[in-house]
């Protein structure tokens, strides 16, 4: 036989604290344990997507309005109490609650107090699990032209310094070593084609997030009569998501966000590590301006470069970013899981210190002041016209193999000399081939060998100025 049913009086759900009633309690016989609560909550961090919430919310009440689920009258209502909602979010009176869990039922509760049913009837054929992903790719989007706009800044700062040291000669390395001469200039170009890559890659990851996931409702889409293209064209998205079950449980714009600000960063450290290496007096290439410096407590000489320091550290923490959301997402089954909520922290701390770290490059590139004198001097140790000078007698006919060999023997004479491969006289110069001649002394200067580099992509002056004003077209061009 089957049992009887109790007789015991259910339980009935206890309001939160506050005053609050979760929207969904009305399922559960006892109220959230206050750790379980705190545990649970995101309004700590998501707040933050409090302005797309509300704007997207408006798209949805005007589009739920002209299909005929939203009354004239409950629209023009909600339409008010969004507007004092957010003026008290803006006001800084807005009193977030974490009895109401995260940005978007705080919002809500708050406009269902002002607009009555009205504000009840404003979730109508949407989940919080739509809602939460066009929050967060409305964000992105914003976060994305901020980061564009900022590396432009920082572009423009490193093209003013490569227009200005053109012409200016320092070393450069292989391994480390000395290598051939370049010029500042061309260095710093080199910068801004990895920055203008990221910038692009920027680009192409906003296009793919600018997809609206709004009317997926939970996960199979609404029954009622919506029409997705008019919100989608109201917040700007190209088009709305094509499958609901992707819609709601995608984070690859999150993630692929977060992938190409972590090649920002491992850009901005290779920079920075130069800066440190440079502004050391073994080198002592560039002076850093005193407000991107700090000194030591204890040795009052020091003047330690704690901007680029810091910038190469914070690139592991976005680094750790990327592997975070790939190992949140890894094992995930379709829909939506509650895992998703800890995408935000690790995305909005991505941009946070992505954002930061371009904007004090921008500052510090601006100030830096090339050390000429010590660059040039560098440039001519190292045997650094070597290549010149093989390529001087590859021109005179001799076959490269051999010049490279007989180049080799020549650095070798210098080495023992004491002097540069310039410093060798002609006569000593001639016993390693006599298709040498007076003029093989313009090929083994700093400025001669840079000068000869006179092609597309090459380091002579004349190149690098054509360099940064194709530079500056794309980046007035908006690319």
């Amino acid at each position: 036989m089957p049992r009887a049913a109790s007789k015991r009086p259910r339980k009935k759900p206890a309001p939160s604290r506050g005053g609050a009633r979760k929207p969904w309690s009305g399922r559960f016989g006892e109220p959230v344990d206050e750790l379980v609560k705190r545990f649970t909550a995101s309004v700590a961090f998501d707040r933050r997507l409090a302005h797309h919430d509300i704007t997207a919310s408006l798209a949805h009440a005007r589009m739920l309005a002209a299909c005929g689920i939203l009354s004239p009258a409950d629209l023009r209502a909600i339409e008010r109490g969004l507007a004092t909602v957010r003026g008290e979010i803006e006001a800084g009176t807005f009193a977030w609650s974490i009895d109401a869990e995260d940005v978007h039922t705080n919002i809500e509760l708050r406009l269902t107090q002002l607009a009555g049913d009205a504000g009840k009837r404003l979730h109508t054929a949407r989940s919080r699990n739509d809602q939460v992903a066009t929050d967060v790719r409305l964000w992105l989007r914003d976060a994305i032209d901020e980061l564009r706009k900022g590396l432009g800044d920082l572009i423009g700062a490193l093209l003013d310094q490569a227009s200005r040291h053109a012409a200016l000669v320092m070393p450069g390395f292989t391994h480390l070593q000395v290598a051939q001469p370049v010029t500042f200039g061309h260095h710093l170009l080199a910068y801004v084609e990895m920055f203008e890559r990221d910038r692009s890659r920027l680009a192409d990851c906003r296009r793919r997030a600018n997809v609206l996931p709004l009317g997926a409702a939970a996960l199979a889409g609404t029954t009622f009569p919506i029409d997705r293209e008019q919100v989608a064209r109201e917040l700007g998205f190209d088009e709305p998501a094509w499958n609901s079950i992707d819609a709601v449980s995608d984070r690859d714009f999150a993630i692929e966000f977060c992938a190409a600000a972590a090649l920002i960063m491992m850009h901005l450290s290779r920079f920075s590590e130069e800066l440190v290496l440079w502004m050391n007096p073994r080198f002592g290439f560039v002076r850093l301006p005193d407000r991107f410096c700090t000194g030591s407590s204890i040795m009052p000489q020091k003047k330690n470069p704690d901007v680029p320091e810091l910038v190469r550290g914070k690139s592991g923490r976005v680094f750790g970013h990327v592997v975070a959301l790939l190992t949140l997402m890894k094992a995930q089954p379709l829909a939506y899981n509650k895992d998703n909520q800890e995408d935000k922290e690790p995305l909005f701390d991505t941009l946070d210190t992505v954002r930061d770290s371009i904007a004090a490059f921008a500052a510090l590139v601006a100030g830096i002041e090339p050390c000429a004198d010590a660059m040039r001097g560098a440039a001519a140790e190292g045997f650094a016209t070597a290549t010149d000078l093989a390529d001087y007698l590859v021109r005179k006919g001799v076959p490269f193999r051999e010049a490279h060999a007989i180049v080799a023997r020549a650095v070798r004479k210098a080495e023992a000399t004491g002097c540069d491969l310039a410093g060798l006289p002609l006569s000593v110069l001639r016993g390693f081939s006599d298709r040498i001649a007076d003029d093989v002394y313009v090929s083994l200067t700093p400025e001669g060998s840079v000068a000869a580099r006179n092609h597309v992509g090459g380091t002579a002056p004349a190149q690098v100025a054509k360099a940064v004003a194709r530079a500056r077209k794309r980046l007035s061009s908006g690319r």
